[in-house]
């Protein structure tokens, strides 16, 4: 609402979401300009405080008086709506800041956003701001929305107001926004506060998360971004909020063309989306492909309840849509359990005997309002059920919006356990729409939207019960480290031997494979007997990075003649791959059979900082891409979601009579490479691979360091 006058104004930015008093400089009579349009938006839809039209040309708009100057206004202006040509902007937003203007809305473009003069047109624009203590949106955007009737401020150029509803939504793009305002309109999402940030040199999504973090006419926060300015403060900002309240994304450019070339596997996986997919993760927020999927979240987190597990009840008039439901269901891990037996006896009597008494349920066509009342009513009432979905496809003979009514009626008398309705056939969603929407009844035209928002919300339920845990104390000897990393410093190197990198592993309490580095057969042979057989040889040489690929690499050696005679092969094959190399040596280490191959790691990313990554390991890792990246620095639930949010984590369980993988030695080596690369930001990337998982612990094999310039 806003805030009666002499009222202290609470959020940083209620100046420009909650304003007494807006000034439309460049307020004009012509209609379809942007500066008609807006004034036209604040008086049509019922603006609650004042509007002063500022133009030195005009004496009256929309029947308000009009000002020459923002200076002429007699009383104190909280927002000040900036549509003048670019080359006058600068100077109005110094005259907004003399007169005492808490916040500015530039809707003018010819900024940053086309390079140039406008780059710097954008930052002596950002250093009147900054002098006057004043907070902009834009420029370049579409304006501020506050969809409360408090409020009802429209400072748009939108042809249309959204219901009131408990939705902030907050759009990098002007164009997406009129879309989206579209969108929330034709389907009844409410909308509580809408902003389009523009080109957001001083207010960004990071800010308006804050602002409506403790704000209660806000229950769930939607964001189209193109670009996150600052990664780590948006994953601390978002990681707090969604313990109270969803966020749900949709950030567009997918593409790994701007991903950065990098030798490392690891540097190599770290595509950009891929980072931001991990951030997202790691936050609690939830991640829609498209707009018309932030929608469909949307609408499912404006109803009631969170189901309390994964199990679902499909209820339908018509076998194909409930088994496209099923599988649309599985798809995101939900779960169709059998119904309860006193269900199916309750519901005997009520259906022919053609009809389907399981889960999914089929009532067949000839279902009425009548038997979706019941069947969905007793349904709710299963033990054994915590969400249901019920499809209606119209037949012959039976209004939509009869069954949209029954539905509704059920819902309303069960409000602990979700509801989505699909509404399918020539009628569409309308019909109906309003009484489900009423009751917080989500309605879809296909299934398989329904599942995808089901999907979400049990992750969002399971990530808000998800307890933190507590930051663990970490055993690492960070001096030795020190020493390790400074003497390859001093030496002019920019990476790490194979046998340092071990070390530096060890240091951080990770285990490794026993190693030497042998500059000759005899050495070689010397610390095989040292170690114990059977041993492996590996090259080392900083300019080859893949040693398989060049034969660097002989395994299973078990006595002193084989030994020798593979240091030899091992030598010759690599001057051969690599006629330039610089061979420091080979390395001998210990043979250690068995065990899952995984690869775990960390980069450094110019936005994100230190990352760390897991995944399946050996030689085709960067094939198999099946890989999870957290940003550093990460708990032990973090370290956990890892290991599990593999596509193939399966092969770390209990395979034909093995016994699992140790779990929890992989997570505690994620969370000592993320103390690693906190501690020492001179690293930029570091592979481990293979890492060897077992029974009873996890093997470091094989580690890459390289360290930045």
């Amino acid at each position: 609402m806003v805030p009666a006058d002499g009222a202290e104004m609470v959020g940083a930015l209620d100046a420009i979401l909650r304003p007494r008093r807006i000034a439309v400089i460049g307020a004009s009579r012509t209609p379809h300009t942007i500066g008609h349009e807006i004034v036209a938006n604040l008086v049509g839809y019922g603006y609650t405080g004042t509007v002063f039209p500022v133009n030195p040309k005009a004496e009256s708009i929309r029947g308000l008086k009009v000002y020459a100057r923002i200076g002429d206004v007699p009383d104190p202006v909280d927002l000040a709506v900036i549509t003048v040509p670019k080359q006058l902007v600068l100077e109005v937003a110094g005259e907004c800041g003399a007169a005492g203007v808490k916040g500015l809305v530039v809707i003018s473009a010819g900024f940053r956003e086309v390079g140039g003069e406008g780059v710097v047109r954008e930052q002596a624009l950002m250093d009147v701001v900054r002098r006057h203590g004043m907070r902009m949106v834009g420029p370049n955007c579409m304006g501020v929305l506050n969809a409360d009737p408090a409020c009802s401020m429209n400072a748009t150029f939108a042809p249309s107001m959204p219901p009131f509803g408990h939705a902030a939504f907050v759009s990098q793009s002007g164009a997406m926004g009129l879309s989206v305002l579209d969108y929330a309109k034709e389907y009844g999402i409410g909308i509580s506060q809408f902003v389009s940030m523009g080109n957001k040199p001083d207010v960004s999504g990071n800010d308006l998360l804050i602002q409506w973090e403790h704000d209660p006419a806000v229950g769930v926060i939607l964001m189209y971004v193109e670009n996150f300015g600052n990664p780590r403060r948006f994953l601390e900002i978002a990681s707090r909020i969604t313990r109270k309240k969803p966020i749900i994304v949709v950030k567009s450019g997918r593409s790994v063309v701007g991903a950065r070339a990098a030798s490392s596997h690891t540097g190599a996986l770290a595509a950009s989306d891929t980072l931001v997919d991990a951030m997202l993760a790691q936050a609690g927020v939830l991640r829609a492909d498209s707009v018309e999927g932030l929608f469909d979240l949307a609408m499912a987190f404006s109803g009631r309840a969170l189901p309390r597990s994964r199990h679902v009840a499909v209820l339908t008039n018509s076998g194909g849509p409930g088994i496209l439901a099923a599988d649309a269901l599985e798809t995101h891990a939900l779960q169709l359990p059998d119904l309860d037996a006193a269900t199916v006896d309750r519901l005997r009597p009520l259906f022919p005997e053609e009809a389907s008494l399981r889960n999914p349920l089929d009532m067949i066509a000839s279902a009425t309002p009548a038997g979706y009342r019941t069947a969905l009513d007793a349904l709710l009432d299963d033990p054994n059920i915590d969400a249901t979905m019920a499809i209606f496809v119209p037949p012959l003979g039976i209004k939509q919006a009869d069954v949209a009514e029954a539905i509704a009626g059920v819902a309303a008398a069960h409000p602990d356990k979700p509801v989505l309705a699909v509404l399918m056939g020539r009628e569409g969603l309308p019909q109906g729409k309003a009484e489900l929407h009423e009751v917080g009844v989500p309605a879809y035209i296909f299934p398989e939207s329904a599942a995808r928002a089901l999907g979400a919300m049990c992750r969002y339920r399971e990530w808000v019960e998800r307890p933190v845990p507590p930051a663990e104390e970490l055993s690492v000897d960070r001096d030795r480290g020190a020493r390790i990393l400074e003497a390859a410093r001093s030496n002019g190197d920019g990476r790490l031997g194979e046998l340092e990198a071990l070390q530096l592993l060890e240091a951080y309490g990770i285990r490794t494979a026993p190693a030497r580095l042998a500059r000759s057969a005899e050495e070689a042979a010397a610390a095989a007997e040292e170690m114990g057989w059977p041993v492996v040889l590996k090259i080392v040489s900083p300019e080859i990075v893949h040693k398989t690929d060049v034969g660097g690499v002989i395994v299973g050696l078990e006595d002193d003649a084989a030994v020798r005679a593979a240091y030899a092969q091992i030598v010759r094959s690599a001057t051969t791959a690599v006629p330039d190399a610089t061979l420091h040596g080979v390395l001998v280490q210990r043979m250690v059979s068995g065990g899952r191959e995984t690869i775990a790691g960390v980069t450094r990313d110019p936005s994100f900082g230190a990352l760390v990554m897991f995944g399946l390991g050996g030689v085709f890792v960067e094939v198999l891409r099946d890989v999870v990246f957290r940003v550093a620095p990460i708990h032990r639930g973090d370290a956990a979601e890892m290991v599990r949010g593999l596509r193939g984590a399966r092969l770390l369980d209990a395979v034909r009579g093995s016994p699992p993988a140790d779990r929890s030695a992989l997570e505690l080596v994620l969370l000592r490479l993320a103390r690693l690369a906190t501690d020492f930001p001179q690293i930029s990337e570091l592979d481990i691979n293979p890492l060897l998982a077992f029974p009873d612990g996890a093997v470091a094999i094989d580690g890459r360091v390289l360290l930045r310039a």
